[in-house]
């Protein structure tokens, strides 16, 4: 009986572990490449980001994208939430990032990935 208690334990232990790593999220592979076009969109662009009320370069706000990424992508599993988690505001503070470009006002970066996002779907790249 013992023996047969511990064959259960495992059997569940072993259920347990799998749902977790099947449970792991990001975005389906159908999608990674929206996720690694936005990601060079964001560090080849001329337009400048503002997180926190500093600026910073398109290169430099990838970099920083791509750490959130990381951080969050269990809870990522459409790039609209990549966008929402990783490029959207500040997880200290909330304030939204804004993306400056040319003499325009500045836009928030949600909308501004949203649009290359529509346009990139539109183009049929993927």
């Amino acid at each position: 009986m013992k023996i047969l208690h511990l064959l259960y334990a495992s059997i569940l232990l072993g259920s347990l572990s799998l749902g977790a790593v099947t449970a792991r999220g990001d975005v389906p592979e159908s999608q990674r490449d929206e996720v690694m076009h936005l990601l060079e969109f964001v560090n080849s662009t001329d337009c400048t980001f503002e997180r926190n009320g500093t600026k910073h370069t398109g290169e430099e706000a990838s970099k920083h994208i791509k750490r959130k990424y990381k951080h969050y992508r269990d809870k990522i599993t459409t790039t609209e939430e990549f966008i929402e988690y990783s490029a959207t505001k500040s997880t200290i503070s909330g304030k939204e990032y804004l993306v400056y470009c040319g003499n325009g006002p500045p836009v928030k970066s949600r909308d501004w990935l949203l649009e290359e996002l529509k346009v990139y779907r539109q183009n049929g790249v993927n």
